[in-house]
């Protein structure tokens, strides 16, 4: 079936339908990554947006029952140049278009992805409209294009109940702003107990069942949309309990202790961006799925200095904090970029919960 990507800016794709055959309107963004579409398609930071992938073939090893990493996709849409007929893996059991189908994913191949993904670079992320409509209404499609925003994302994604992972070592209370999978992986990997609790929770709740330290996971959506999360973070910085963020979480702690953010132009999604360590003074390659960023410029050095900056474009891409035991990075150290050239960083949160409890015991 035929199927039709519209930009905001009016540039027309035509290429063959995927997975579902439902009109999607979304932002379009692009993923530089060569393989991980099941892990991109259910990471809960892509809420809202149609993901455009730049390698030309995808679902050469098809999907299966273990990679995902949230409940169900949230990916509005899939753009690629060709889709593998089928799967070929021993842990495949079912197709990339089975998988689409099956959760209701539009998505469209056969189109130039070279050419999209030069438009995205070049103007900036967009607005985009799928449809497999022969006689589609341009006007009206224009419309509703241009008045999408992502919004309301963390609400969507974020967990509905507490969930606890039972562990031999500390206690550690994670907020899910739209955590993946592995995020719970690593830290129980790392021997935390820990437990899981939906955005909106008050901090004084977290904060009364005596955990040793605080997650602050990554999700969808523009930080600064998140004007009743950003006081709880405050009092959590406050409390003077260590705290790792990743991605939003990194994003929410910044805001609540006076920086600001920005949209960058295209922003940082893929499995191969290099991260430069300025302590350890050695680049990183890290996974990426972003479109904000801390402004540098807004970081009081009072407060925390920039650790982590982005090989390619100088972005911030790490705090530390120089008043509390609190530090954050942008990238994401558990989705095995390197592939575990990051992972370093689960060690220093386990040993700056260890430094804080011993100081404590000390003072």
């Amino acid at each position: 079936m035929k199927a039709t990507l519209i930009l905001e800016n009016g540039a027309i794709f035509e290429g063959e339908s995927i997975g579902s055959t439902e009109d999607v309107v979304c932002e379009m963004v692009f993923n530089t990554s060569m393989v991980g579409y099941q892990e991109i398609l259910t990471d809960p930071s892509y809420a809202g947006q149609g993901v455009v992938m730049t390698y030309p073939l995808i679902g050469n090893y098809g999907t299966n029952d273990q990679d995902d990493e949230s409940v169900h996709p949230w990916a509005e849409a899939l753009v690629i140049r060709h889709l593998a007929p089928r799967g070929s893996n021993f842990r495949c059991t079912s197709t990339l278009n089975d998988y689409l189908i099956r959760h209701g994913i539009t998505g469209i191949q056969d189109i130039d992805t070279r050419a999209l993904t030069r438009i995205l670079r070049i103007q900036g992320v967009m607005n985009g409209v799928i449809t497999c409509e022969e006689h589609y209404d341009l006007d009206a499609l224009m419309a509703k294009m241009k008045a999408y925003r992502v919004q309301g994302t963390v609400e969507r994604v974020t967990t509905d109940k507490v969930l606890h992972f039972d562990g031999p070592g500390y206690k550690v209370a994670m907020y899910d702003f739209g955590e993946k999978r592995n995020m719970a992986k690593r830290l129980v990997h790392y021997g935390c107990d820990l437990t899981i609790y939906p955005a909106h929770t008050p901090a004084d709740e977290i904060l009364a069942q005596g955990y040793d330290a605080i997650m602050l996971s990554n999700g969808p959506g523009d930080p600064a949309d998140c004007v009743d999360i950003i006081p709880e973070i405050r009092k959590i910085y406050e409390s003077g309990l260590p705290v790792f963020a990743v991605c939003l979480g990194h994003q929410l702690m910044a805001l609540a202790t006076g920086a600001s953010s920005y949209k960058m132009r295209f922003g940082h999604r893929g499995a191969n961006h290099p991260v430069k360590d300025l302590k350890r003074n050695r680049c990183f390659i890290t996974s990426q799925n972003h479109g904000y960023v801390i402004d540098s410029a807004s970081i009081d050095p009072e407060i925390a200095e920039i650790s982590h900056v982005n090989v390619n474009d100088g972005s911030l891409e790490g705090l530390r904090y120089k008043q509390k035991p609190v530090f954050t990075v942008q990238f994401h150290p558990e989705a095995s970029p390197g592939p575990v050239d990051t992972d370093y960083l689960f060690q220093e949160f386990i040993d700056l919960i260890r430094e804080t409890k011993e100081g404590s015991r000390h003072a």
